[in-house]
Order: C-alpha cells, then structure tokens, then sequence
C-alpha cells in the first residue's frame, strides 16, 4: 500500500511538473508570437534603429525564437522572471511587494467561506426537506453563479457608497505607511479595508463548501452509527455535530486546498473592483501597459499556485483514503 500510494504521488508530481512546463512554454509563446514588436511600448518613438537594436540585444530578442526559450526556461528555473519595462525593477521584486496582500486577502476569505460553509451546509442537512433547505440551496447556487465583480459592486454600493461604512478601495487611509507585515496585521486600519474585498470573496467561496457538506452530511446521516446514537437516545444536535458533522468534514479539508488555487485565481476580479494592491491588480495594470515581463510573471505565479494547490489536494486524498491511490495504479 505504501508503495502504491509512493507510485501515485510521483506520478501526481511528474503531472505537476508537465503542466506547469505547458503553462511556460504557452507564456512564452503568447508574448512572442503576437502581432507587433513587444518592446513597442518600452521604445521611445525617438529612438535610433541602433538604440532599438541595443535594447533587443539587452532583452535577448534578437536571437533565433528556439534560444530564447533555451533562455527564458532556464531563467525561469532559476527564479529570474526578467525586469519590468514600467517599474524598471526585477520582476519577482514587484510580485512578493503585493503577494503579502493577495495571501491575507485570499486566507482571510477563505476561512470566512469555508465557516461559514462547512455550519452552513450542516444545518440544511439537518432540516433537510424543508422549505429552509430548498431557500438555502438556491441562495448558494446564485451566489455561486453571480460574477465575482457583480457581487463586489452590490457590496461596494450597499456598505461603501450607501452606508458609508467602509472604505472603497486600498489597504489602508491615504499617508498611512506599513513598515512591516506585523505592523500591518496589527492595523484596525487594514483590517477595515479587507473587510469588504474579503467579503465579496467569502460570499462566492462559500456555495463550494456549504453544499459538498450537505452532501457529505445527508450521506452520513443514513450511516449505521447514525442509527445507533439515534436508538441511544441522544440529543439531535449531539447527534449532528459529534458523529454526523466530524465525519462528514473530510472531504471540505481536501477541497480547501484546491479553493485555495481557485480563490488566488479569482482574486484578480476582486481586487480589480476594491483596487486591492495584489496580484490580480498588478497582473491587469501590466497588461494594459503592455508590461510583458510583469504580466508574464504574474500569470506564471497564478498559475504556480493553483496547479501546487490541486496537486496538494491529491495529497491529502491519498492520504486520507488510501484507495485513491491504489485504484489509480489498477486502473494505470
């Protein structure tokens, strides 16, 4: 079993691996092979055909396409994502400046979701064939299906403009300066402005895990122990939460990894609405400003996160059911 288990896992990573080098050379290929010079917007319209020549020499865009990927897939591995045209600093520099605040933001949503979620699909499971039930559902599938920017200018209107209770937009007042990412998580400042980003996330996260629990829930409640707590005369809501709940709870843990991916990738829409300083905003002001390096770079770490996240989540699969892994290597 060990070994099997051993034998899925590095095939799970061999896959990792092999995706995330699709998603490079796809990058790659995006930037390159567009129409235009993709140096349009970082050459002065006063330069020489000479300093043009310079300036492709110093990006390495005047060697043959095959060297430069050479180039660019060993830059890559080396953690080298290139210089900004804009910023004119490494382009890793730029990122791990706002990845700091697309992590609060995407941590911050995702336990508020995942709370919310696990208590909330507990409780449908429990008045399950109900009016309450059949309200429940369809307020998760809507706000599932409604777009992340829908939902953060119903939010933005109603607490923000309306109420005037929170900030629209940053991380903190205008002047306020963090010196470090304690002091900032120590800012009541910071924290009332991720209340609404974190919200608007938390509200389409939650649909995920409140109904796989009441999924996982209704499955477990027709269970022989079940049965036997219920023939022991214990309370319902005993019941619920120390025999039905627990067991219920394994499969949220492993799809909390691939929310993790999917939440970062989600962020960008977010972030975009609140002019949240992360990833997402950086990733959209690089592409707009034809920042190809920058956007490059911001794509490639999305990209990394998610695909780490879902093969985390087959981790915690295999491990915690090792017939996933067995299955795997017979049907292989």
């Amino acid at each position: 079993m060990l070994r099997a288990r051993l034998i899925y896992l590095l095939g799970r990573l061999a896959q990792m691996v092999g995706v995330l080098w699709v998603i490079v050379t796809i990058l790659f290929l995006i930037f390159r092979l567009m129409p235009g010079n993709p140096l349009t917007a970082y050459i002065d319209p006063t330069f020489t055909a000479e300093q043009e020549e310079a300036v492709k020499r110093q990006f390495g865009l005047d060697k043959p396409l095959y060297t430069q990927y050479a180039l660019y897939l060993k830059n890559v591995a080396t953690g080298n994502l290139g210089r900004s045209f804009f910023q004119k600093e490494p382009v890793l520099d730029v990122l791990m400046d706002v990845f700091p605040n697309t992590l609060l933001l995407t941590v911050t949503s995702l336990v508020a979701a995942y709370a919310f979620g696990v208590v909330g699909g507990a409780f449908l499971a429990w008045r399950r064939g109900t009016k309450v039930e059949g309200a429940g559902i369809l307020l998760a599938l809507m706000t599932r299906a409604a777009p992340e920017f829908f939902l953060g200018m119903l939010v933005l209107s109603f607490f923000s403009f309306d109420l005037g209770w929170f900030p629209s937009s940053g991380v903190s007042d205008p002047g306020v300066i963090y010196d470090s990412i304690v002091e900032q998580l120590l800012s009541a400042d910071f924290w009332h402005h991720l209340a609404l980003p974190a919200l608007t996330m938390a509200i389409y996260l939650q649909g995920l895990p409140l109904l796989l629990m009441r999924s996982n829930m209704l499955e477990v409640l027709d269970e022989d122990f079940v049965t036997m707590a219920r023939m022991k005369g214990l309370p319902e809501w005993r019941i619920m939460l120390a025999h039905a709940a627990r067991n219920a709870l394994l499969p949220i843990v492993t799809a909390l990894t691939v929310g993790i991916g999917y939440a970062v990738g989600g962020n960008v829409v977010v972030e975009n609405v609140f002019s949240w300083p992360g990833i997402g905003r950086v990733l959209v002001r690089a592409v707009q400003a034809k920042d190809y390096p920058l956007a490059q770079g911001a794509f490639l770490l999305i990209a990394v996160v998610i695909v780490s996240m879902n093969f985390l989540a087959d981790v915690f699969y295999s491990a915690l059911d090792p017939r996933v892994s067995a299955t795997k290597q017979e049907v292989g």
